[in-house]
């Protein structure tokens, strides 16, 4: 649902377009206003609007591989509430109109908890084709959470070996 098509939801309930649109208008904009203050806006039922401190970190540029510091910056969040939680979970529509987060990539362990490593990129005629005088390349298991658990001690105690 987009801006437009809440405002035609509120008109069927209100009865009148101006004053659905002036309500939703004034909303938004009363929210933006006040978390762009800092102060936190509670609707009970619903959920929380809050801004939130994102700490410095580096980034990397995904076209050319460079890292790029970016600085601590707020950013605004919700939090669902519990009776909009319960609703989403009881929602049959909901289901059947859900995605799934995306999955995280397992990063090479190292002492700071971040991944150094770049990535190398194989040209699609050589996808299959093993490079020149290289050892033949094991077949990789499906991941499992137990033994991907149980691998991380060996990768950090090897990466402060070094």
């Amino acid at each position: 649902m987009n801006k437009a098509q809440l405002v035609d939801a509120l008109t069927a309930r209100l009865g009148d377009r101006r004053a659905a649109t002036s309500a939703v208008d004034a909303m938004v904009e009363v929210i933006v206003d006040a978390v762009g203050r800092g102060e936190t806006v509670t609707l009970t039922g619903f959920g929380v609007f809050e801004p939130r401190r994102r700490a410095p970190r580096t980034a990397r540029n995904p076209r050319t591989g460079e890292t790029v510091p970016v600085g601590e910056t707020v950013v605004p969040s919700f939090r669902p509430g519990a009776a909009f939680k319960e609703r989403v979970a009881a929602s049959e529509a909901a289901a059947a109109n859900a995605t799934s987060a995306p999955r995280r990539t397992e990063r090479a362990a190292t002492g700071t908890g971040r991944s150094t490593a770049t990535r190398k990129t194989i040209p699609p005629d050589t996808a299959g084709a093993p490079a020149a005088g290289a050892a033949p390349e094991k077949k990789a298991a499906a991941p499992k959470k137990a033994a991907a658990s149980a691998k991380k001690p060996a990768r950090r105690k090897a990466a402060a070996e070094k």
